[in-house]
């Protein structure tokens, strides 16, 4: 009688749909923000179309973040409670209608809107997303999956300009909203026919239990009234702080980047496309390196925690530094290596700080976390573009806008190599 074969984890059935779920977060990821990027990349023909101030602009580009954010906490209890797969499927039919209807808006208050709507729709994808990476991945592994999901939030961004302004050159703006839209609509269909949870893909006990086990216990408090001991935990509050800071830095070159090269570099909209393209690619990478960086750490015997707090501390200062070089720096050249590198480092922090998260508290609140530190950086989103806006407008420089975004990034090292110390 022979032996009882050796179980060998993860069996072949997880593997399949480790690489479907990442190819289709990955794919969902990229969409998401082109369809945030979208409304940057049109920034001063949207702005003459439709006879906007800098300051409408600003607050145009806010309502995005004031609406994710908001949404966060109720979607991260929802999705620690449902399961990713059921909210991401409302999310991305709700956020691809917000962006088609972006295309049809005939004035300011219709397209704020239409972003609140795209807000709410997005505030699932990157906890789901993370918490996608959880149920599939043990938590020692978690960090590399979550940084390639992740550097979607800069694939996007790398590729917008150059999609999007040939879009907007050949169509209009208004199409190019409905294009994306569409494109995201389909990647709904797709998610719905083929992604499922461990349990609903017939993942039996065991094997659940194997990639949990690095996770500690859960404290069996219900997801919709347990999330409340998260907030009496120091690093609860420096994961949130510190990530206000991440957000602010990479969503002041999301939203304002194009407009910066135009008129403080005086580029054509055709130049500043191509250019802008130029960081956000860096970005992409540095979002690629996080995740390895942290992986790398964790494999020397480096503490999780640990592991995403150092590079993701080293990033910030980096950031910092090339922030405040390109608020000074007059020349052209010199200021987009320095934004790119300021990027490369500002999207490895953000990838380091999602994948603290889900090594930070028990697998049944991952998603409730993340929904708290992303409150940080939407809130930090949202005064980004507004704050700039602002600044801009008042004193016709982005000098000083750049300066204040280069002290956010130095107080942001500081809270999370201060704040982020215990599990």
């Amino acid at each position: 009688m022979q032996d009882a074969a050796v179980v060998s984890y993860p069996s072949a059935r997880a593997r399949r749909m480790r690489v479907l779920a990442l190819t289709l977060l990955i794919v969902a990821g990229t969409i998401n923000y082109l369809d945030r990027s979208a409304l940057s990349i049109g920034n001063s023909t949207i702005r003459a179309s439709l006879h906007l101030s800098d300051a409408q602009m600003g607050l145009l580009l806010s309502a995005f973040e004031v609406a994710y954010g908001i949404a966060q906490l109720p979607v991260g209890i929802l999705i620690d409670r449902y399961g990713p797969r059921r909210l991401m499927s409302v999310g991305l039919l709700l956020w691809s209608g917000a962006q088609l209807c972006a295309g049809l808006v005939t004035g300011f208050g219709q397209f704020v809107l239409a972003r609140v709507a795209l807000g709410v729709g997005e505030s699932p994808m990157y906890l789901a997303g993370t918490k996608v990476c959880s149920n599939w991945f043990q938590a020692r592994a978690r960090a590399f999956p979550i940084g390639l999901f992740n550097a979607s939030s800069a694939l996007g961004p790398a590729i917008a300009p150059g999609m999007l302004t040939a879009l907007m050159i050949a169509f209009g703006w208004r199409w190019m909203f409905v294009i994306i839209g569409v494109a995201g609509l389909v990647v709904a269909v797709l998610w719905n026919l083929f992604y499922r949870d461990p349990h609903q893909y017939g993942i039996d006990r065991a094997e659940q239990a194997w990639i949990t086990a690095g996770d500690g216990p859960a404290d069996g408090a219900h997801p919709l009234t347990g999330w409340a001991s998260l907030f009496r935990q120091p690093t609860t509050w420096g994961m949130a702080i510190g990530f206000f800071g991440v957000i602010y830095l990479t969503w002041l070159y999301g939203t304002w980047l194009p407009d910066y090269l135009e008129r403080a570099h005086h580029l054509s909209i055709a130049q500043a496309g191509i250019w802008t393209s130029v960081p956000q690619g860096c970005g992409f990478f540095g979002a690629l390196l996080g995740g390895l960086a942290a992986r790398s750490l964790s494999a020397r015997g480096v503490a999780p925690l640990a592991s995403c707090r150092l590079p993701l501390v080293l990033a910030m200062l980096v950031t910092a530094a090339c922030t405040a070089g390109a608020a000074i720096v007059t020349g052209t050249a010199a200021a987009i290596l320095l934004v790119s590198i300021a990027l490369f480092a500002g999207s490895l922090a953000s990838s380091c700080g999602w994948a603290m998260a889900a090594v930070a508290t028990t697998a049944d609140k991952v998603a409730t976390l993340e929904a708290i530190q992303n409150i940080g950086g939407s809130i930090g989103g949202a005064l980004a573009p507004l704050v700039t806006g602002m600044v801009v407008q008042e004193t016709g420089s982005f000098t000083p806008a750049l300066l204040l975004a280069a002290a956010i990034a130095l107080l942001t090292a500081i809270v999370y190599q201060f704040g982020t110390r215990d599990r």
